[in-house]
């Protein structure tokens, strides 16, 4: 599971990049119609490198997400990525490499043979969970919110659309959030993105008209 927000990773970055700051989220998940506990954190991993993760558990699964990323003259692009689930009693994990100096992507682990890659990158290609990053940035600096996604062994154009203001609860305040939408076929990403806020306060993945996914921010430190 990826969670794809066209709040895809933050680029398309020809404008200063925004400063990057660590920084521990907590969020009240929804899973497979159950409560889960979700956790976003973003970690400084020494000069230009950080690690962004995710983390969603209930009583039915575990999963967990982790990219590491460098600050590349003002581009955030992606280095290296795991990707681990446990659903009662089916595991599953895969690993991504993303090596820049040969300009291709390739996956490991749980995947089948047609997603290992090699698949050729581009300046600005992102991951999926670095995507959510980049919405945030992107929006606040006026860009359009399109992506190209390298993730799972293959890429795919992101086009996220702004629909609107709305009024959304963030540890138990009413604040204004921006809403953004993608929509891929029957799956659809909606993100609610606060102003001064460095992650999206709400990412909300459907499939079929259902729900799948749920976060909602409770607190950011």
């Amino acid at each position: 599971m990826r969670v794809l927000l066209a709040t895809a990773a933050l680029l398309v970055m020809s404008a200063p990049a925004l400063a990057i700051e660590a920084f521990t989220a907590d969020y009240q998940a929804s899973y497979m119609g159950m409560q889960a506990n979700g956790k976003m954190t973003l970690a400084h991993e020494g000069g230009d490198r950080w690690r962004y993760t995710l983390a969603i558990n209930n009583a039915l699964a575990n999963l967990r997400q982790s990219t590491v990323f460098e600050d590349h003259k003002g581009q955030w692009r992606p280095l290296s990525s795991e990707d681990s689930s446990q659903v009662l009693v089916k595991r599953s994990a895969k690993n991504a490499t993303y090596d820049w100096n040969k300009g291709v992507a390739t996956w490991g682990g749980d995947v089948k043979a047609d997603r290992s890659g090699p698949i050729k990158l581009k300046a600005g290609d992102m991951d999926a969970l670095l995507i959510n990053l980049a919405l945030v940035r992107d929006l606040e600096a006026g860009k359009p919110l399109n992506y190209r996604l390298v993730d799972d062994g293959r890429v795919k154009q992101l086009n996220y659309k702004v629909a609107g203001k709305e009024q959304i609860s963030v540890g138990g305040e009413q604040r204004e959030a921006t809403k953004v939408v993608n929509t891929d076929g029957d799956k659809q990403t909606i993100a609610w993105l606060v102003d001064g806020m460095p992650i999206p306060a709400r990412i909300l993945q459907r499939k079929g008209g259902k729900d799948a996914i749920d976060l909602q921010v409770k607190s950011v430190r």
